[in-house]
């Protein structure tokens, strides 16, 4: 086990610096994988089939894909904003400080990658390497709420290769293995000069799997279903405290964590030059209860074996409904639109600064263009670009996060978009 996570940890690496991201669907989960998905609100994706990016939203669907080999590549720009306004705080956040922290959310480019191939006529392979989970949010210096948080930032980076086979000319499976690499830090004031600002920053592998199934109920209609499972981690890291005096109380720490499973349920129909999509999936996020951050080594702030610090989550199961519509201009063109409504799995009594999540809802269009084949590549093999735009509407977050006899009071108006850019190309 140990050589494999070796493995895994140098394949992504070099992805990882790219792949930092903002949370875009509820939780801290990146909610588009997919360039061509990003102009549908990502609804139908476990029976849609567009291109290479089926991978990772439902396998079986490679035996879906016209172009059995092809490679998709795509980049999700996020841009979110997260302004907190203060509604009464109380005691150490009272005072205002050097303000309201600016604006929590800032740009962020998350790239993915992936590839079918053909094994034989009832057999293909993929791989995607993507990343489905990430978080950055980044307050002020001396800001009111600097003793709950400064930084926040989670990175993963997701390697799944996959497989798909056609049972019969109705029904096709797929499976495939995930190892995952994640990265946090988290920072925030220490509450003393000397000690300055505690940053924790830790990191691990784990290993997970995903499912998924199509049934072609007619030639025009298919529904799919997949199964994604959670992931396990162990992450180790150190606590640094950045003050003159905060050498001594630094030490290494170490948490677990469990990123949620997820599943959906998913229908595709042709109407003539309308195709229509839709899907429900359901996050496992009651798994994230506490985050219990220990001590591994013993310093001036404990000994090896104590609570560092405790994080509240009581985190809730989320739904998610979305329906989508393309229509198709030309043989070269394609036109999307979709909107989603996305739960968040956070509450009033436990939400932070670290994540002002709030139900989301979306807006989306997108447009696909057939690039014109010559020569050596004829239609058939030419490829298409994707240009994908969302725009999610979230509600109002409030927090009440109590310190000692202190209080953080306010609440965070919030709002996200997304660009996808993509280009896919068979071979």
């Amino acid at each position: 086990m140990g050589n494999a996570r070796n493995a895994a940890s140098l394949a992504m690496t070099a992805v990882m610096a790219a792949s930092a991201g903002d949370a875009f669907a509820g939780g801290f989960q990146i909610g588009v994988q997919s360039g061509s998905a990003t102009g549908n609100a990502v609804a139908g994706g476990a029976a849609v089939a567009e291109d290479a990016s089926v991978i990772w939203s439902n396998p079986a669907g490679m035996m879906h894909l016209k172009q059995s080999r092809q490679l998709t590549s795509a980049l999700h720009v996020f841009k979110p904003s997260f302004k907190f306004q203060n509604t009464g705080s109380t005691g150490a956040f009272a005072a205002g400080g050097t303000g309201e922290g600016g604006d929590g959310g800032d740009w962020a480019y998350v790239p993915n990658a992936f590839f079918t191939m053909p094994i034989n006529d009832r057999l293909r392979f993929g791989v995607a390497i993507n990343a489905p989970f990430g978080l950055s949010t980044q307050y002020e210096q001396g800001w009111r709420g600097q003793l709950i948080a400064l930084k926040s930032k989670i990175q993963t980076v997701n390697l799944n290769p996959a497989i798909a086979y056609r049972v019969n000319d109705m029904l096709s499976v797929g499976a495939g293995v995930s190892a995952q690499k994640i990265k946090a830090q988290l920072s925030s004031f220490s509450g003393v000069a000397a000690l300055g600002n505690v940053d924790l920053d830790a990191d691990d592998i784990g290993f997970g799997f995903n499912v998924g199934a199509i049934v072609q109920a007619t030639p025009v209609t298919r529904f799919g279903a997949s199964y994604r499972s959670k992931i396990k981690y162990s992450l180790d890291g150190r606590a640094n405290f950045t003050g003159p005096a905060g050498a001594a109380f630094s030490g290494d720490v170490t948490a677990d964590l469990t990123v949620p499973e997820h599943a959906s349920l998913s229908v595709f129909h042709e109407m003539g030059r309308w195709e229509l999509m839709a899907d429900v999936t359901w996050t496992g996020w009651d798994r994230l209860q506490q985050l219990t951050i220990v001590r591994t080594t013993t310093s001036a702030g404990g000994a090896a074996g104590t609570t560092f610090t405790s994080l509240p989550f009581l985190w809730d199961d989320t739904w998610r409904f979305g329906v989508g519509a393309n229509y198709r201009v030309s043989d070269r063109m394609k036109v999307r639109m979709g909107v989603a409504l996305d739960e968040t799995p956070t509450n009033d009594a436990t939400r932070s600064p670290r994540l002002p999540d709030q139900d989301r809802t979306w807006v989306a269009v997108g447009l696909q263009y057939r690039m014109p084949g010559s020569g050596m590549w004829s239609s058939a093999r030419a490829g298409v670009l994707e240009i994908g735009y969302a725009h999610e509407f979230i509600k109002d977050a409030t927090v009440n996060n109590a310190l000692g006899a202190s209080n953080l009071i306010g609440r965070f108006e919030a709002k996200a978009n997304i660009l996808s850019l993509q280009y896919s190309h068979p071979f």
